[in-house]
């Protein structure tokens, strides 16, 4: 049933690519090639590449599928986020000329300037109930989160509820997720929040163990679990302090796979450095990792911080594809130790 439902979607995308880039070269002795995230055509040393339906996490693909091919001219579609594909495309060396689909024309994509950092809103009094559960405080996109190990267990809401209803002033929403922030506010609305955050978070930690059996409460964010043990112990990466930071863009959402940034410092070195985490083998991992960097620190060192599995040599060599190459840290043994 789903290679039905999936090869005429592929072959719509690759009608639509053919069809731009005809309008835009001419005619050409051009062959269809497989890409999973869009659609390609290739003529000599020549390739064009339609980034649908996730072009930021396309773009890692893209560079290693033209790489292997040795394509030395490389054009990338996208209709949007075309301006932050190109952002990320300029931080490499040779990079792709990306193009904004614009219909059925193209337009040479601009680089997006890099979003400033959103601070959040203040809360004091239900910041401080975060602080006394003794959870991880994460502020990112203007957002005051409660995490348990990387796992967001209650965010801070300002305007509307997580339902859509007008609030006054910020109120403390409990839950993993947005649906279950939704189910907690119906079910356990009457109690107070300390003891609606009580109950969530001994449930979160019970199952986000090392030892606990597999449960999604151990499958989801993984990199932000990471993040977490390296912030309580940033000597395991050579350095003496690490706070989370946001990415360049925003998280899709808990179930995809995303990265994970810090930023940290050696006070013995002076050494500053922009991390980003990661769990599984995800060839976005460089280019977002890249694009946080040049929002945070742009001269700062960049660590590439995988579990050992995961330190994949197409990761390694993207990562020395940068104008300012990253360092891919490998860490042995089970990282959730």
């Amino acid at each position: 049933m789903t290679g039905r439902s999936t090869a005429p979607a592929q072959g719509l995308l690759s009608a639509k690519l053919r069809s731009l880039v005809r309008a835009q070269w001419g005619d050409g002795e051009r062959v269809a090639a497989d890409f999973p995230g869009g659609a390609a055509v290739v003529d000599g040393t020549t390739g064009w590449l339609l980034l649908e339906p996730n072009p930021l996490a396309a773009l890692g693909p893209a560079l290693v599928w033209a790489d292997r091919r040795a394509l030395t001219e490389v054009h990338l579609l996208v209709e949007d986020p075309a301006g932050v594909v190109a952002r990320r495309a300029s931080l490499f060396r040779s990079p792709p000329t990306v193009w904004q689909v614009e219909g059925t024309a193209l337009a040479r994509a601009v680089a997006a300037p890099s979003r400033p950092v959103v601070p959040a809103p203040p809360a004091p009094e239900l910041a401080e109930l975060l602080v006394d559960a003794d959870i991880e405080v994460v502020i990112e996109e203007g957002i005051v989160r409660g995490e348990v190990l990387g796992l967001e267990v209650a965010r801070i809401v300002h305007g509307t509820t997580t339902s859509g209803t007008p609030i006054e002033g910020p109120v403390l929403e409990v839950g993993v997720g947005h649906a279950d922030r939704e189910l907690t506010a119906m079910l356990h609305g009457n109690l107070p929040p300390q003891e609606q955050l009580t109950r969530v978070v001994d449930i979160v930690r019970a199952a986000r163990r090392r030892d606990a059996e597999r449960h999604p409460l151990n499958q989801l964010a993984l990199e932000r679990w990471l993040r977490a043990l390296l912030i309580a112990d940033p000597g395991r990466i050579g350095l003496t302090t690490l706070h989370a930071a946001p990415p360049a863009e925003a998280r899709p959402n808990l179930r995809d796979p995303a990265i994970a940034v810090a930023v940290g410092s050696d006070a013995v070195t002076g050494f500053d450095a922009v991390v980003a985490c990661s769990v599984g083998i995800h060839l976005d991992l460089v280019p977002a990792a890249a694009d946080a960097r040049l929002a945070l620190a742009p001269t700062a060192p960049l660590l590439l911080v995988v579990p050992e599995r995961d330190a994949h040599p197409v990761t390694r060599a993207l990562a020395e594809r940068l104008l300012d190459p990253a360092r891919l840290v490998a860490l042995p043994g089970d990282w959730r130790a």
